[in-house]
C-alpha cells in the first residue's frame, strides 16, 4: 500500500482505494492509502509548524529544491506519462505531453522564486517612506481533479512553495499515482519535513477537513462546480483566501469564412481529445449557416477515422473515459440530447475493445439549440453540440449565452472579427483557430462567471493568490 507523507514520514491508514487502469480493468495500478479526519489534522499542524521556518528560508533555497524536482520528473517523463497513462487513461502521447508540462512548470517557478518583488515609494508627507512587500499566505490547502494528475497539481503546488507557503495536498480519488509520485520526488528534491504533505482518499472526508481546518490559510480547487461553491461558501464563512476553477461549456465559433480544414482540426481537437475530459473543452460548436452542412459533413468524416482504443496503444487517438461513474454520465446525457429532439449525427455508442474499459465512441449532436441541457450543462466527455446560426453576430450572442465562461474560441480568416470577438468574449481565455482545450503554463489561467472565482493560476499572476501584501512606513 502507498502511503500518506505527513510531516516527512510515509504514514499508513487503516483503509486504502484499489487504483485501477480504465483502458484494463484488470490491470490494478496499487492500492493507496485513505487518509482519516486525524490524519489530515496531523498532516495541517506539521505544515502550520513548518510554516515559520520554511517562509523564513532564502528564495535560493527553494529554488534549488524545485528545480531538482523539475529535473527529476522531466528525466522520468516516459515512466511517469505512462503510469498517468495507465491511471486516467490519457493516450501516452498526451499523458507524456503533460508530465513534460509539469516539469516545465516546477522548472518556471524556481525561476519566479528568485524573481519576487516588492515596491518602495516616497510618502505624500515628509520624512517617510513606503515599502510595499509580498509575503506568503501561511498553510495552503490544495485539492485537484482527477482529469489532470500530475499537472494541474504542479501548477498548485510550485507556486505556492515558490513563494514560501506550506501546502496539504489532497488528490482526486480516481488518480492517486501520480499525485503520490510527485510527493515523492519533492520530498527527495529537499523539502523539509511537513513543508509539503499528501493526504489521498475522499473528498467528504479528506477535502472537508482540510478546507474546515482553521489552520489552513487558503485553498487553491479545481473540480466541478457543486463542490466549488460548497468549498466557498465554506472559506467565506472562515475567512480563506480561495481559488476556484469550476469548468466550462466553451464556444467554438465557425465563421463562414473559416478554413474548413482548419476548423475541423480545432474543432476535433478542442472536443475530444482526452476523451474531452478537459475543462476547457470546445463542447458547443456554434457553426454560421452559410458553411454548415459542409462543416458537419467533414466532422463527421473525421471522426470516423479515430481509433478509440487502449490508451497506452500508439495508434490510439482517444483513449477510455476515466471511470464508470463518468462513463455513465456520459451516457445519460447523449440520452438526454436525444429525448430533447437533438439529432445523434454520430457516434455516442459504447464499444468492446481486446481489454475490458470504458470506450465510448464519440459523439457528435446536430439540430441543438443553445436551451437544451446538454449545451447549458457540463458533461465532462466525448460529447459536443452543433449549434447553427444565422451569422455572426447571432454567433457571438449564441457564445457568451451561458453560465460558465472559461475559454472561447472562434474560426475565422477575417481579421475584423478576430479582433472583434477577442473583446466581446464573455470568456477569460480566447483562441484563434486554435483548440479551446490548449494553454501554456507561463500565463494566466481562469475565467469569468461560474467558471472561476479569485486570482488567476499559472505564470507569474499566481503570486496574487500566494502571497499578501503588506505596506509598511518607515521615518528616516
Amino acid at each position: 500500500m502507498k502511503k500518506n507523507l505527513i510531516a516527512g514520514a510515509w504514514t499508513g491508514a487503516a483503509d486504502a482505494t484499489s487504483n485501477s487502469n480504465p483502458s484494463d480493468l484488470s490491470d490494478v495500478i496499487g492500492d493507496y492509502a485513505d487518509a482519516s479526519v486525524q490524519d489530515v489534522a496531523d498532516a495541517v499542524s506539521a505544515a502550520h509548524a513548518a510554516f515559520a521556518s520554511w517562509a523564513r528560508t532564502s528564495p535560493e533555497y527553494r529554488s534549488d529544491i524545485l528545480d531538482r524536482a523539475s529535473a527529476e520528473i522531466l528525466a522520468r517523463k516516459e515512466e511517469l506519462g505512462r503510469l498517468l497513462s495507465r491511471e486516467e487513461g490519457k493516450t501516452l502521447a498526451e499523458g507524456i505531453g503533460e508530465v513534460t508540462r509539469a516539469g516545465r512548470i516546477f522548472r518556471y517557478f524556481a525561476g519566479e522564486a528568485l524573481r519576487i518583488t516588492g515596491e518602495r515609494l516616497d510618502s505624500v508627507r515628509d520624512g517617510i517612506d513606503v515599502e510595499i512587500l509580498r509575503e506568503p499566505e501561511g498553510v495552503i490547502g490544495v485539492v485537484t481533479p482527477w482529469n489532470f494528475p500530475i499537472a494541474i497539481p504542479a501548477w498548485k503546488i510550485a507556486p505556492a512553495l515558490a513563494y514560501g507557503n506550506t501546502v496539504v495536498f489532497k488528490p482526486a480519488e480516481l488518480v492517486p499515482a501520480c499525485a503520490w509520485e510527485l510527493a515523492d520526488i519533492l520530498n527527495r528534491a529537499g523539502l523539509p519535513a511537513g513543508v509539503l504533505n499528501l493526504v489521498m482518499g475522499r473528498g467528504a472526508v479528506v477535502g472537508e477537513a482540510i478546507v474546515r481546518s482553521p489552520l489552513v490559510r487558503a485553498i487553491s480547487f479545481t473540480g466541478s462546480v457543486r463542490t466549488g461553491r460548497q468549498i466557498r461558501l465554506a472559506c467565506m464563512e472562515n475567512g480563506k483566501k480561495m481559488q476556484m476553477e469550476m469548468g466550462g461549456k466553451n464556444p467554438l465559433i465557425i465563421c463562414s469564412d473559416a478554413d474548413l480544414d482548419t476548423a475541423v482540426s480545432v474543432a476535433i481537437n478542442g472536443s475530444y481529445f482526452s476523451t474531452g475530459q478537459r475543462c476547457t473543452a470546445s463542447s458547443r460548436i456554434i457553426v454560421e449557416a452559410g458553411v454548415h452542412d459542409r462543416f458537419v459533413e467533414r466532422m463527421i468524416a473525421q471522426l470516423a477515422d479515430l481509433r478509440i482504443d487502449h490508451a497506452l496503444d500508439p495508434a490510439t487517438d482517444i483513449g477510455p473515459v476515466v471511470s464508470e461513474t463518468q462513463f455513465e454520465q456520459d451516457i445519460d446525457y447523449i440520452r438526454i440530447g436525444q429525448s430533447e429532439g437533438a439529432n445523434l449525427a454520430f457516434g455516442g455508442k459504447a464499444l468492446e475493445r481486446k481489454t475490458k474499459g470504458y470506450f465510448l465512441e464519440p459523439a457528435l449532436f446536430t439540430d441543438t439549440n443553445n436551451g437544451m441541457r446538454i449545451n447549458w450543462e457540463e458533461i465532462f466527455g466525448p460529447v459536443a453540440s452543433v449549434i447553427r446560426a444565422g451569422d455572426y453576430e447571432e454567433a457571438v450572442s449564441i457564445a457568451n449565452d451561458t453560465a460558465f465562461g472559461l475559454s472561447s474560441g472562434i474560426c475565422t480568416t477575417s481579421l475584423s472579427k478576430m479582433n472583434d470577438f477577442k473583446h466581446r468574449s464573455a470568456a477569460g481565455m480566447v483562441m484563434v483557430n486554435t483548440p479551446t482545450a490548449g494553454v501554456d503554463y507561463h500565463v494566466p489561467f481562469g475565467g469569468r462567471k461560474s467558471s472561476s472565482h479569485g486570482p488567476r493560476e499559472q505564470g507569474a499572476h499566481a503570486r496574487d493568490f500566494y502571497t499578501s501584501l503588506k505596506t509598511v512606513y518607515v521615518t528616516s
